[in-house]
């Protein structure tokens, strides 16, 4: 009895023991190089809701894993993924041992992609940096091979704009209310403190906001999560600057509770890729985390990036083929120097307050407040009762003497005789002297003085013909946010945020530069009367010295509340989610000049416009095995529009868009997705649909206006703000990403992209000509009808890309890359106005022009497609592991073959009826070859042909850096 008791106990012993021994999995993370255990590190069990963060020691421990094989994902910023196969054993804890984590060179190339994609293409604050939502260091190789070997050529994903995303510091919006896209040049040069970030793609779920149909960006600069060392970083490069110096100390989490990361960085360039464009840069960054108890913490986020850029112009066929692609008109010498009249100031400090709530393990809420203030500038030359001094302007080139501007325009099509005498002279004059001539303003505003016999023998200063002036935004901008992560259950997350902000915008101009003269007036010289010509009747005839505000003066204001909530479902063969929003964004203009155009409606604040908006998304996640998936999304929203789009003409008076509504966008996708640990794939198909958008443009066009308008008291030609309404898009394509690691030190890359961006309708056409407006006409718009828009593309960006590309990653801590792209389907932008009905009747009778045909009018308006391009890059780098410390080396040469490529382009709607661009286009004649009998005949150019901007050529980027 007694050996039974015992071996009756001893049986229960063992089950007891076997039932509390724990299923699952640990293992330690160090760095491949130095060897020491890394912090913070996210280890991740596939197809669950499990994920750790490796403490101090880089240890991590999973517990109550699923008996079977599992896939365990190692990731940390700044390094390479590893995706780990483990078979999970009842009772036992699978010890992986080490796990050590190679150093990610992407980050260093995101380094050189930014030097890119900062390039300025308009004039206006936003810039164009569409490619904003390219600037991701993903580890996916499709948004990889986007950014880093399609970014050049201005390649959108989904052919989207950077207004469909969001992108975030600390889960709050950095999106603007002018236009909805991101300054990146806000948080520029800090790419060491900006490293942390979180991705999702398309309308995918985000734990911080509802976010768009493009994605979502989320920075984190929480002092705590930054990996503790000092790094600092040298780089040269010949695209926007040619030199970078850059560092940055993070202290770690002390015992007392605090956290600090500070990041200062410089670039500059007295010239970058394109001829005169010099740059100039200063970034600060500081974060500083108080741990007040394990349930609270508090952070101070302050970020300070000021950034002066001289702009490019772009470029007409017949000005490139004088001067040559990378050819500037807005530079010219002074006093030894170059000087260029468009440079780009952006100065907006951010500094935000974020309060870390841990409620319970299960429960987290993220509070932020943030001001954000500074200035926008744009510089420009400004000239009145004096010619343009644009080198460009179509006066100074040869085809101003052979197309019809120089000749007879008689009511006969065609009846005009080039001048090629004059053109040959024109064609001299501009290669002897093809920039601005800062010299010539200085002097004409100035008077001669001359001695008894009239010889010059100085010159005074005189009231100021030409001066240098900025179009400035002054924002300020207050949001506060939280955001909560509740774990409801082990099945269901739930997220949701709301968000307020409140902002002030002070647009005005100001003169920086009197360019010798002794004063400006501050007079429209376009104005019909005196009260037209004033820009602020309460002030009339006013002249302005250097830092005066003249021409207009507006603030616009704008209050938006945003909420979101966002359900999450895992389980063990299906993850879903459901999430929605709701947005209402109210706007206001309050106008401090009373401008002579529109005294009854420009001066004091307008109604208030108020739009609201609701957004739906789902998702579905099909786990057909532990490495294949199935995944789909799609979202309705309404989108509000942008302050400059609600108000076309803000400058000068208080009118809104007639029947603007908010845009309404519908998207979804579908992938098929293959993780495994050698090799992953994802395909994706997908569409999206933008239905009432707007878009404002301003241009001066001839033969716009008929004179069978009863209103019409001046001729033909006007400068007008054209807006083009009820807007429809639609994107459909294909993505496919390949990966494959041969070996462990070889690996093969492909990428691929395949799309139909087009629009979808025939929008509506609006002209506003100021010089109409009277008291009883304080909205003189002319409604041209519909534009023939539809099925042309969409212009800016390759509708085709592909990418292959191969690595090797020496065990000894160099590697070596190359890949090849095909980049195909670029269109010039459209003017809406050619394709109106409008363009066909002439202004003199109100009749077709009779030589306009169906055939010729669709040769005229053909969409012009841009060249295919095959680019090569190559990079590479190096790393050493001196006395604990991390010396690096990393370099890439971009187009390597040094291809010619036009990246964009835009229809000159100075031509607005068929008569003009009909006459222009025909006076067009190709280069006759020097024979042995005759000289060379250069090319005949169309006068008003399409401008356009240009790719880099061959480009390089070199960064030296230490770790310690």
């Amino acid at each position: 009895m007694k050996k039974l008791v015992i071996s009756t106990l001893f049986v229960m012993q063992v089950f007891f023991v076997f039932a509390q021994s724990p299923t699952g999995i640990s293992g330690k993370v160090l760095d491949a190089k130095s060897q020491k255990p890394l912090q913070n590190v996210v280890a991740t069990i596939q197809n669950t809701n499990l994920t750790r963060l490796t403490d101090a020691d880089g240890k991590f421990t999973f517990e109550k894993v699923t008996v079977g094989n599992q896939l365990l994902q190692i990731r940390s910023v700044g390094y390479k993924d590893q995706l780990l196969p483990v078979e999970v054993v009842a009772g036992k804890m699978i010890d992986l041992g080490v796990v050590s984590l190679q150093e990610d060179q992407s980050f260093e190339l995101q380094s050189s992609l930014v030097t890119i994609t900062e390039s300025d293409l308009s004039d206006d604050n936003s810039g164009s940096e569409n490619t904003s939502s390219l600037l991701q260091a993903s580890r996916d190789v499709f948004q990889q091979s986007a950014a880093f070997n399609w970014g050049q050529a201005r390649f959108r994903i989904r052919g989207l704009d950077s207004e469909y995303s969001n992108t975030m510091i600390n889960g709050v919006s950095m999106n603007k209310a002018s236009d909805g896209r991101p300054q990146w040049s806000n948080w520029g040069g800090l790419n060491d403190a900006t490293r942390n970030q979180e991705f999702t793609v398309g309308s995918g779920p985000s734990d911080y906001t509802f976010g768009g149909i493009l994605g979502t960006q989320e920075i984190n600069t929480r002092a705590s999560i930054f990996r503790p060392g000092s790094r600092i970083s040298a780089s040269g490069t010949n695209t926007n600057y040619t030199g970078r110096l850059m560092g940055t100390i993070v202290s770690g989490m002390d015992k007392y509770g605090w956290a600090y990361v500070i990041s200062a960085g410089r670039r500059w360039a007295t010239e970058g890729y394109f001829d005169g464009t010099n740059y100039a840069a200063n970034s600060f960054f500081a974060s500083v985390e108080k741990k007040i108890n394990d349930r609270h913490s508090l952070n101070f986020t302050s970020i300070y990036a000021q950034n002066s850029r001289a702009k490019n112009s772009p470029t007409s066929d017949e000005v490139a083929s004088l001067a040559g692609t990378k050819y500037n008109s807005y530079w010219g010498w002074q006093d030894g120097e170059k000087r260029n009249s468009r440079v780009k100031n952006v100065e907006e400090p951010i500094f935000m307050l974020s309060h870390y709530w841990k409620i319970n393990a299960k429960n987290k809420l993220n509070t932020n407040v943030t001001y954000q203030f500074g200035e926008i500038g744009n510089s420009r030359i400004d000239f009145q009762q004096a010619n343009s001094p644009d080198p460009t302007y179509y006066r100074n080139l040869p085809s101003y003497w052979t197309s019809i501007y120089a000749a007879d325009q008689g009511e006969n099509p065609g009846a005009f005789t080039p001048d090629y005498a004059n053109g040959a002279i024109a064609r001299a004059n501009f290669i002897a002297n093809p920039q601005l001539d800062w010299n010539a303003m200085y002097r004409a505003n100035s008077t001669a003085v001359v001695d008894a016999n009239g010889n010059e023998i100085g010159r005074t200063p005189s009231e100021s013909k030409y001066v240098l002036y900025e179009d400035r935004t002054d924002d300020k901008t207050f949001t506060a946010n939280t955001i909560l992560n509740s774990q409801i259950n082990d099945n269901i997350v739930l997220n949701a945020g709301a968000t307020y902000r409140k902002l002030k915008s002070a647009n005005f101009q100001v003169l920086l530069d009197l360019l010798g003269g002794t004063h400006f007036n501050d007079i429209d010289t376009f104005g019909a009367t005196t009260d037209q010509q004033q820009s602020d009747l309460n002030n009339p005839s006013r002249q302005v010295l250097k830092n005066d505000k003249y021409g207009y003066n507006y603030n616009m204001f704008a209050d938006v509340i945003d909420a979101f909530t966002q359900f999450k479902f895992t389980y063990k063969k299906v993850d879903f989610y459901l999430a929605q929003s709701f947005t209402s964004s109210t706007y206001q203009r309050e106008g401090l000049y009373k401008n002579g155009y529109y005294p009854t409606n420009s001066f004091g604040k307008s109604d208030k416009t108020t739009f609201e908006n609701f957004g739906f998304k789902g998702g579905l996640t099909y786990k057909i095995t532990g490495k294949h998936y199935l995944n789909f999304n799609a979202a309705h929203m309404s989108k509000a529009p942008s302050l400059r789009n609600t108000y076309p003409n803000a400058r000068l008076n208080n009118n809104i868009v007639n029947g603007i509504e908010s845009e309404n966008i519908s998207s979804a996708d579908a992938s098929y997705v293959f993780r495994g640990p050698k090799i992953k794939a994802k395909a994706t198909v997908y569409y999206s649909k933008i239905k009432n958008a707007t878009e404002t443009s301003f241009y001066y066009a001839d033969g716009i206006f008929g004179n069978d308008d009863a209103t019409d008291t001046n001729d033909s030609n006007a400068f007008v703000s054209e807006t083009v309404t009820d807007i429809s898009k639609k994107n459909i394509g294909a993505e496919l990403g390949f990966e494959y690691q041969i070996t462990s030190t070889i690996k093969l890359t492909a990428a691929a992209a395949y799309g139909q961006y087009t629009y979808d309708n025939n929008p509506t056409v609006l002209i506003t000509n100021d010089a109409r407006a009277t008291l009883d006409n304080t909205n003189p718009v002319k409604d041209f009808g519909t534009a023939t828009m539809k099925n042309y593309r969409q212009a800016g960006m390759p509708q085709q890309a592909y990418s292959f590309g191969v690595e090797y990653r020496d065990p000894k801590f160099w590697n070596i890359g190359a890949n090849i792209n095909y980049l195909a389907d670029n269109y010039l932008d459209i003017s809406p106005i050619m394709r109106t009905s409008n363009f066909f009747i002439n202004p003199a009778t109100g009749f077709n022009f009779p030589e306009a045909t169906i055939e010729r009018g669709r040769e005229l308006l053909k969409q012009e497609k841009f060249d295919p391009i095959s680019l090569l890059n190559i990079i590479g780098g190096k790393s050493w592991r001196i006395d604990g410390k991390t010396l690096g080396f990393f370099a890439s040469i971009n187009n390597v073959l040094d291809v010619t490529y036009k990246t964009g382009g835009f229809e000159q709607a100075r031509n607005a009826n068929f008569r003009q661009l009909n006459q222009d286009f025909s006076s067009a004649t190709p280069a006759i070859p020097a024979t042995s009998t005759s000289a060379a005949v250069p090319a005949n150019y169309p006068a008003f042909a399409p401008k356009y901007f240009y790719g880099y050529g061959r480009t390089y980027f070199v960064n030296l850096y230490l770790n310690f």
